[in-house]
C-alpha cells in the first residue's frame, strides 16, 4: 500500500489505475467485440414497436458509422471520438506508471517524476494515434459501399415504421459478411425478423426496403 499510496505516490497511482482500466477495456472491445471484426466503438439503438414490443441493438464496429445509414464505413468524427477516449486513457496510464516508477523506483522528486510521466504519457498518445490511424486505413480499404445493398434480401433487425415515419434497421449479408443499415419503408410498418428486399439506396445513406 505504501508503494502505491504512500507520500505523493497517490497522484501517480490513481491515473495509472484509471488509465489502465479504460485502456484494457477498450483493447478488449477492439479484439473481441462485434461480429468477428476488430471493434472499437459501441452503438446502441432501442425501438418500441407496436404492441409494446421492444427491440434493442448493441453493435460495435471498427469501421464505425460513416453516416446514419450503417455501421460499415469510416467516419472521421467517430474515429476522433474513439481516438480521443483511447488517447486519454493511454496518457493517464503512461503518466501514472512512469511517474510512479520514477518517484518510487528511481527515488526522483515529485516534480522530476511528474515531468518524466508527462513525457511518457504524451509518447503513449502519439504511438497509439499512429497505430489506430494505420488500423483505420486498413479497415476502410475493405469496406463495402452502401450501393452494394441494392436488390439484396435480408431481415429486419429493428422494426421499421410505416410510410417513412421513422427508421428501423436491417441486417444484410453482402460478400459473405453481415452488415447493418438504417432503413425506411414506403409501405406499412415492418416488424422485426421479417424478410425484406432493398429497393432503393437513399441520399441520406439509408436504404428503402419492402417485404420480400
Amino acid at each position: 500500500m505504501d508503494l502505491f499510496f504512500g507520500d505523493s505516490a497517490v497522484w501517480f497511482t490513481i491515473p495509472a489505475f484509471v488509465g489502465s482500466f479504460f485502456f484494457l477495456l477498450r483493447l478488449t472491445l477492439l479484439l473481441v467485440g462485434g461480429h468477428g471484426d476488430m471493434d472499437a466503438d459501441m452503438h446502441g439503438d432501442l425501438h418500441v414497436g407496436a404492441g409494446g414490443d421492444v427491440d434493442g441493438d448493441l453493435h460495435g464496429d471498427l469501421h464505425t458509422d460513416t453516416d446514419p445509414g450503417g455501421l460499415d464505413h469510416t467516419d472521421s468524427s467517430s474515429a476522433f471520438k474513439i481516438l480521443s477516449v483511447q488517447s486519454v486513457a493511454a496518457f493517464m496510464m503512461g503518466f501514472g506508471w512512469a511517474g510512479l516508477g520514477g518517484f518510487k523506483g528511481a527515488g526522483w522528486s515529485t516534480p522530476v517524476s511528474t515531468i518524466f510521466g508527462l513525457g511518457v504519457g504524451i509518447g503513449m498518445m502519439w504511438i497509439l494515434g499512429k497505430g489506430l490511424e494505420a488500423v483505420y486505413r486498413l479497415q476502410s480499404s475493405g469496406t463495402v459501399s452502401i450501393n452494394s445493398a441494392l436488390g439484396i434480401e435480408g431481415s429486419v433487425y429493428i422494426a421499421i415504421p410505416a410510410q417513412r415515419q421513422g427508421r428501423g434497421r436491417v441486417r444484410l449479408v453482402i460478400d459473405s459478411r453481415e452488415r447493418f443499415y438504417n432503413a425506411v419503408t414506403e409501405d406499412e410498418a415492418i416488424g422485426s425478423h421479417i424478410r425484406v428486399r432493398v429497393t432503393e439506396v437513399n441520399d441520406d445513406n439509408t436504404v428503402t426496403v419492402s417485404r420480400a
